[in-house]
């Protein structure tokens, strides 16, 4: 009998059975876990949190992007005086 690393529910799974990477759900909390070894069967909790966090991370890469050389964001008056100063 295996339990959730998460709430300690009891997994009803043969734990001779499990392949590792296989993915198993809990019953009660309904967090999705990982084998990560099958002798003793380790489960590990697979986090969706990681994934917004790596969302996240390509957002913060796009806005850093939108900033000039000097780290502001550009002013559409900013755009004007260059243009000027072109003349």
């Amino acid at each position: 009998m295996l339990r959730c690393p998460e709430c300690s529910a009891e997994i009803d799974v043969d734990e001779d059975e499990v392949e590792e990477g296989e993915i198993l759900s809990c019953p009660e909390c309904e967090t999705e876990l990982e084998v990560s070894q099958t002798h003793p069967v380790a489960l590990n909790p697979i986090s969706d949190e990681l994934e917004e966090d790596e969302d996240d991370d390509e957002e913060d890469l796009e806005e850093e992007e939108e900033f000039d050389e000097d780290g502001d964001l550009p002013d559409e008056d900013d755009e004007e005086e260059d243009d000027d100063e072109d003349e």
